[in-house]
């Protein structure tokens, strides 16, 4: 239940976010935005990042328990991690959310073709790691 609710959230939070702003709800790019500034496009795109932190944190106050983060994983490989992550998003031109959510509530064949590639990775990787490797 929790996830269907979390879904309509973000649905609903870009559809207000291209209403009555006109932009796309690409986090990847709206941290982007962030870290390489353009004049006059930086506050919208701060608020929206301190509002997902924030309803993350206002979640997690009002259902304590509700989200159990796992541990143990090394930092090292974290790091790496964000670092492809960054790098296949900047290369794909957007993250999940962009593609997956915006691009294809607009009916983009790009993002179609990117949301394509995400699955076929994961589910690759998930075999691959799971099945293969133990």
């Amino acid at each position: 239940m929790t996830a269907l609710a979390g879904g309509m959230l973000i649905g609903v939070a870009a559809t207000v976010l291209l209403a009555f702003n006109g932009r796309i709800a690409g986090v990847s790019g709206m941290v982007n935005g962030v870290l390489l500034p353009k004049h006059g496009d930086v506050a919208w795109r701060a608020l929206f990042l301190l509002g997902l932190v924030a309803g993350g944190g206002i979640y997690l106050s009002l259902v304590p328990g509700a989200y159990a983060p796992r541990a143990g994983f090394p930092v090292p490989a974290l790091l790496v991690a964000g670092l492809l992550v960054g790098f296949g998003t900047r290369m794909g031109n957007g993250c999940t959310s962009g593609h997956g959510v915006c691009g294809l509530g607009r009916l983009s064949l790009r993002s179609l073709a990117a949301v394509l590639t995400f699955m076929a990775t994961a589910i690759a990787t998930t075999f691959l790691i799971r099945h293969v490797w133990n």
